[in-house]
């Protein structure tokens, strides 16, 4: 096993250009949380499974449980911080308010991040469009009606602003 060392890098999250010196082993979700204090994404499984960690990078979905942090220099990262806040939420945390998808609320953080993905790609996405782009993470409390139910509303209200 070769030895850790301390790298500089520099990250753009949610639209601000960090500088950090992190070990080389730290996973993106591990700055995420504990250097830079963004609790959107969870930990898990720290496998790449159940969708907790999930974060776009450059618009793409991404299991920030199994990337190495410095790989991401260059690259845009959105956590769910960076979507909105409680005083102007993002259309998708809206629907999900709208539709109370949540309920113990671990998923969500990969629920809504995916739903935004989604959206981007399938702006009214059928039944199957969404069960197959959230079929990777993972809800343990059953509210998989209510999320649907919030991703079609997110479609509607996501419409209404581009419109």
């Amino acid at each position: 096993m070769k030895p850790l060392r301390s790298v500089d890098v520099q990250l753009k999250v949610n639209q601000q250009t960090v500088d950090l010196t992190l070990s080389d082993a730290a996973t993106l979700l591990h700055v995420l949380r504990n250097d830079l204090g963004l609790n959107g994404p969870k930990y898990g499984c720290g496998l790449g499974e159940c969708g907790a960690c999930t974060v776009l990078v450059d618009d793409m979905p991404a299991r920030a449980c199994v990337i190495p942090a410095m790989e991401m220099q260059g690259r845009d990262i959105t956590t769910l911080e960076g979507l909105g806040n409680a005083s102007s939420p993002h259309p998708v945390q809206q629907a999900f308010i709208d539709t109370q998808a949540a309920q113990c609320g671990y998923c969500l953080n990969g629920m809504l991040m995916m739903t935004v993905a989604l959206l981007r790609k399938h702006p009214q996405p059928t039944d199957t469009q969404i069960r197959q782009a959230l079929s990777a993470n993972l809800c343990r409390c059953g509210t998989h009606i209510e999320i649907i139910a919030a991703v079609h509303r997110a479609a509607v209200l996501m419409n209404v602003h581009t419109a």
